[in-house]
């Protein structure tokens, strides 16, 4: 499996940006899309955005759409988040997560198919 090491959280104020960053080691990097997911308190844990295995493909979720975007970079074998126009809703543990699954629509529609999953970081958006 691929180990998955996250940095980036914090304490920020609404209307800020902030990039989170993983970085992989072990299997083979571009074998996995990868996702990033979020667990706000006493909520389940929920889809942010995904990248394919070759990069071309990425899926956000509605409620991050057109604010977040993901991207690899296949030398560093790193995945960045990068969270522009924070919202308090935004608060939450966030976790990088690799996906050996073949099916595209199982990346964002399906948490358990993920094989791997980083430590998670805390990001906390004030108003």
């Amino acid at each position: 499996q691929v180990q998955l090491v996250e940095s980036g959280g914090g304490l920020v104020q609404a209307g800020v940006s902030l990039r989170l960053s993983c970085a992989a080691s072990g299997r083979t990097f571009s074998d996995y899309a990868m996702g990033s997911l979020r667990q706000a308190p006493g909520k389940e844990r929920a889809f942010v955005a995904a990248v394919s295995r070759s990069g071309t493909s990425k899926h956000y979720a509605d409620t991050v759409k057109g604010r977040f975007t993901i991207s690899r970079d296949y030398a560093k074998k790193t995945v960045n988040l990068q969270m522009n126009s924070l919202k308090p809703e935004d608060t939450a543990v966030y976790y990088c997560a690799a996906n050996p699954s073949a099916f595209w629509e199982e990346v964002f529609t399906n948490a358990p198919s993920y094989a791997s999953w980083g430590q998670g970081t805390q990001v906390t958006v004030s108003s």
